[in-house]
């Protein structure tokens, strides 16, 4: 159950502005699962924003956000480098230097795949047949990196493994929506069973939205997208 967590740190306040249905957000929930922080879950209505997010992430005015104290922070990579900075227990990077570049690069590299995949899922045609080419090539890449390892960060969950947890579920929902199948089994056998080590460890499970609700909204926006493809000249 969201906000609730295991045990009560000598943290401050915490609160999360985020929406259930983002994988962005999910990331910054796991996060402060693993480290044991107890925090607040603050809903955000995306199609009507609070005057609590647009005064807390100005810029972007997006979710997720993390409040502590009082002092935002946003963005979901920066929002987990935080709470690992913030909360010593359970460390998610390497002290190693390089180590810890690695996974901040593979992080961001996480991210750009999250677009190419959604990229993948909404077009059709050729353009489609180039998206899942380019999302393949992705995913060899990542399948290089789990080979030989339970986690990407070794035996245990670290920032690495949160920055790609949504191909243990959102991947499967795009894949659904979109008609096409990205992670084979046969294909990337170290990336299919490191989702399957990742989605059944507890704190990861209980912190997933319902599917259905994820369904309905990646067919919303590929058919918004997909019509206003098809109204451009």
């Amino acid at each position: 159950q969201r906000g609730h967590s295991f045990r009560l740190q000598e943290m401050g306040d915490v609160k999360v502005i985020g929406a259930i249905l983002s994988l962005f957000c999910t990331r910054v929930e796991w996060a402060l699962k693993l480290k044991g922080v107890e925090y607040e879950y603050m809903p955000e209505d995306l199609r009507n924003k609070s005057e609590l997010l647009l005064k807390n992430n100005p810029v972007h005015k997006k979710v997720p956000v993390l409040l502590h104290n009082g002092k935002p922070i946003a963005e979901s990579l920066v929002i987990v480098e935080y709470i690992d900075e913030a909360w010593k227990e359970n460390p998610l990077l390497s002290q190693e230097p390089y180590e810890r570049a690695q996974a901040r690069f593979w992080a961001r590299y996480s991210d750009e795949l999250v677009m190419v995949v959604f990229n993948a899922c909404k077009s059709q045609g050729e353009d489609k047949v180039k998206a899942i080419e380019t999302a393949l090539k992705s995913l060899a890449f990542i399948e290089k990196e789990i080979t030989g390892k339970k986690f990407f960060g070794g035996d245990e969950i670290g920032f690495f493994d949160l920055a790609m947890g949504w191909i243990s579920y959102w991947l499967n929902v795009m894949e659904e929506v979109g008609d096409m199948k990205l992670l084979v089994a046969d294909k990337f056998p170290s990336l299919h069973e490191w989702t399957q080590n990742f989605a059944q460890v507890p704190l990861i499970k209980e912190c997933l939205p319902p599917r259905d609700k994820l369904v309905e909204y990646f067919t919303a926006s590929v058919t918004y997208l997909r019509s206003l493809a098809a109204q451009s000249p």
